[in-house]
């Protein structure tokens, strides 16, 4: 009998500025509030605003996440600057299977052709949701209600403690563009 495989690895790419290290440590803050062990960090050197970065969650629902690498074979990447696609090899390294969840105004399909992707899309325009809700470009806590549909992870209640925590008085309005998200995000089907 083998075992069911418990850790999740995810990637996520984004802009300097974009809030992409948010983003994970957030993600890694609700997984533990869930009693999940989960672990958040970046890889950037010394980069400037808008320059490209990557940060990093492992989650893991049985054990205790020991590994301290960055991750070259994610199980879920996420874009936040649909422009990287152009610039960068997301997809490099994505497991079997692996989802790919993009900032975009376009569909799946269409994000599929133009760049070649051959694993499973998830889309949202979370530049826009921001906008809206947020009055600011700024997607990390948009896309994190895009990441929590579309992988399941975590429960999106988890979330609210660590944004009311993060931003403050701005945690009710960055709690509204995550489940904005959540609610809008667009699965392809396997």
């Amino acid at each position: 009998m083998t075992k069911k495989k418990s850790l999740v690895e995810i990637r996520w790419h984004g802009r300097g500025g974009q809030g992409a290290v948010t983003s994970t440590e957030l993600l890694a803050q609700a997984a533990i509030s869930e009693g999940k062990y989960a672990q958040a960090f970046p890889s950037f050197g010394p980069e400037r605003r808008g320059a490209p970065v990557q940060a990093f969650n492992r989650i893991d629902t049985s054990e205790p996440v020991r590994i301290r690498s960055d991750i070259t074979e994610p199980d879920v990447v996420v874009v936040l600057d649909p422009s990287l696609l152009a610039k960068v090899n997301v997809t490099s390294g994505l497991k079997k299977g692996g989802k790919v969840i993009i900032n975009t105004k376009k569909t799946a399909e269409q994000v599929k052709t133009e760049f070649g992707i051959k694993h499973p899309v998830a889309t949202v325009n979370a530049t826009k949701i921001a906008r809206e809700q947020l009055g600011v470009p700024i997607v990390n806590t948009t896309m994190l209600g895009a990441v929590i549909k579309a992988t399941g992870i975590i429960k999106k209640e988890s979330t609210h403690g660590p944004l009311a925590r993060r931003f403050g008085r701005l945690g009710d309005r960055n709690i509204k563009a995550m489940e904005t998200a959540y609610d809008q995000v667009v699965i392809e089907e396997q």
